[in-house]
C-alpha cells in the first residue's frame, strides 16, 4: 500500500524536500534529485535569471517536480508578499515558501510578519509554506490564516545542527492539524529519520546535501532515511521501559 502525501493539491510519494542554494554548481541539481527521489525542491527568486541560462536555477529542475519559490531576503511582511508575487508572475506556480529574516546573527524567523504575509497570500490562492521558530500559538494563528503547512526549524537555518527544538516541534505535530515539515538545520540523515518517526509530515534539506564530500550519495542517504523514518512511524514503535524486559521466556528451559 502507498503511503501517498497529499498537501497543496498534490500526491506525492516522496517526503524528502529539497534546497537548492549552496552547490558548487547547478549542474548536480537533477543528479541530487534524482538520488533522493525528491519531489518538491525549493528556489530562491533572485536564482531565477532568465537573461543567462546557465546561472538560472530553473533550468536544473527536473521536469515533474513540484516547484516552491522562496521569499529569501524578505525582512518584513510586504517583502514576502512582494516576491511571492513576483514568482508566480513569473512562471513558478502558487507554492511559496514564506521565509522573513530580520536578525543578521542567527537567521531566526519573524514569526509575526511570517503570520500577516500568510494571511495575505493564502487570501489570494497561494499554498503557502510558513517558515518558523516552533511555537504553538504561532503555529495555530498560521493554521487559522491558511497556511498548507509550517515549518519549524529544527536548528539555526545552515548549522547542521541537527533536532535541537525536537520538543517543540512535538508539540506542534501533538497539538495542530496541519502538516509539519521540519525545516533548517538537519545535519544528518539519522536526524531526519528521527523527525520523521516523530511524525512530521516530511522534511526539508539542503546545506547537509550541499555541503557534503558527495551530495549525490548523501541525497540518496537522505531519501532512505526519511522513508525508513516514516516507515517506523506507521509501524508504531513499541512503549519504552524503564527496566529490562526479557525478549525470550524465562521458563521452560530444557533439562
Amino acid at each position: 500500500m502507498k503511503d501517498i502525501f497529499k498537501i497543496g493539491g498534490r500526491e506525492l510519494t516522496s517526503r524528502l524536500f529539497l534546497g537548492t542554494g549552496k552547490y558548487s554548481t547547478n549542474k548536480i541539481v537533477p543528479q541530487v534529485m534524482e538520488a533522493a527521489g525528491s519531489q518538491v525542491v525549493t528556489v530562491a527568486l533572485r536564482r531565477v535569471d532568465i537573461d543567462f541560462e546557465e546561472e538560472n536555477i530553473l533550468n536544473y529542475v527536473p521536469q515533474g517536480c513540484v516547484l516552491m519559490p522562496n521569499t529569501s531576503g524578505a525582512r518584513n511582511a510586504q517583502e514576502a508578499i512582494r516576491i511571492a508575487r513576483l514568482a508566480k508572475a513569473a512562471g513558478c506556480g502558487n507554492w511559496v515558501k514564506i521565509e522573513v529574516i530580520s536578525d543578521n546573527r542567527y537567521l531566526l524567523p519573524d514569526n509575526y510578519e511570517t503570520i500577516k504575509a500568510t494571511e495575505v497570500l493564502a487570501a489570494e490562492g497561494f499554498m503557502v509554506f510558513p517558515y518558523i521558530s516552533p511555537d504553538l500559538m504561532v503555529a495555530k494563528e498560521l493554521e487559522k490564516v491558511g497556511a498548507a503547512a509550517v515549518m519549524p526549524l529544527g536548528a539555526p537555518i545552515g548549522s547542521n545542527r541537527g533536532l535541537k527544538t525536537k520538543e517543540l516541534i512535538r508539540i506542534l505535530i501533538e497539538e495542530i492539524s496541519l502538516p509539519v515539515i521540519v525545516d533548517a538545520g538537519i545535519g544528518r540523515p539519522s536526524e531526519a529519520a528521527e523527525a520523521m518517526e516523530m511524525g512530521a509530515a516530511a522534511v526539508l534539506v539542503n546545506t547537509a546535501v550541499a555541503t557534503a564530500d558527495d551530495p549525490v550519495m548523501m541525497a540518496r542517504a537522505f531519501g532512505l532515511a526519511v522513508a525508513a523514518g516514516r516507515a517506523a512511524f506507521l509501524a508504531g514503535p513499541g512503549a519504552t521501559q524503564r527496566y529490562a524486559v526479557a525478549s525470550s521466556p524465562l521458563t521452560g528451559f530444557l533439562r
